[in-house]
């Protein structure tokens, strides 16, 4: 992990009529770290990911990319060309298409690459089928580094949850990511597939060299796979630090932990 700054959010606070959902919440995220959100139900944590993404736009705050030659607001940006800069997201509601097979799922992620025009691709030229192949090599990568082999050419929709998270998270990596906003990775997974996806969470740090922004409540995974965290609760931070640190925390333990034998089962998690 370096010191240099991959995304900046600035105090960014975002009002949906009388609710305030986030309120100047400022952090960094580092190239190469995995930084973490934690924090209660309605703390405003996938509403951080929706200003990222541009599904929402911030009240007030910015939002600075510098994954590029120079930096970018993100928020003057419209949603769609945010992949194109280097940030992949998964959700924590599995957004696949059902009715296509694994691989066809992740050729889908590599439509941000593709440079072939219309016509080009209505000939298949020389530049589409290199194009064609180029893609369907990415995507025997990723299926490779995530063990996805023996659902190559299955149905989506008859896989079992776990996988189907699996897939989502190899559709992303398929962008190519600098950045990888992972929303809730563990959320259905059962003990041994959330031990698998923090290997593969080191993984892509690792061997990938992808940062990490993700959002999550299994405080295991977090202390296993997380450089640093930020806690949340309504709307506001609460404490930034590594994870010891932010689960020492005082305002962390009342607002998040709850009781001293939840605070006692997450430091023996850690």
């Amino acid at each position: 992990m370096s010191d240099e700054v991959l995304l900046s959010a600035q105090d960014l606070s975002v009002r949906f009529g009388g609710v305030l959902a986030v309120n100047k919440v400022s952090f960094d995220v580092r190239r190469g770290e995995v930084f973490t959100l934690i924090g209660p139900n309605g703390a405003g944590k996938t509403t951080v990911f929706n200003l990222i993404s541009r599904i929402y736009n911030p009240t007030t705050g910015s939002i600075t990319w510098h994954g590029g030659p120079q930096p970018i607001a993100l928020t003057q940006l419209a949603p769609h060309s945010i992949a194109a800069l280097g940030i992949a997201r998964t959700f924590q509601n599995i957004e696949l298409f059902e009715h296509a097979t694994v691989l066809h799922n992740l050729l889908i992620g590599r439509h941000v690459h593709r440079q072939t025009g219309l016509w080009s691709e209505i000939f298949f030229t020389g530049a589409t089928r290199r194009a064609e192949i180029a893609a369907r090599e990415k995507a025997e990568q990723v299926i490779d580094l995530l063990d996805l082999q023996h659902h190559r050419d299955s149905m989506v929709a008859g896989l079992p949850y776990g996988v189907r998270k699996v897939v989502e998270l190899a559709r992303a990596l398929c962008t190519e990511p600098k950045l990888l906003l992972l929303d809730e990775p563990s959320s259905g997974l059962n003990v041994e597939e959330t031990a698998d996806m923090a290997f593969w969470i080191q993984d892509i740090q690792h061997e990938l060299g992808i940062s990490v922004l993700m959002v999550e409540h299994d405080m295991s995974l977090v202390s296993r796979v997380s450089d640093r965290v930020l806690a949340m609760n309504q709307g506001e931070v609460l404490a930034t630090g590594t994870p010891r640190e932010v689960q020492s925390d005082a305002k962390v333990v009342e607002a998040y932990l709850g009781t001293v034998d939840d605070v006692s089962n997450l430091r023996r998690a850690a």
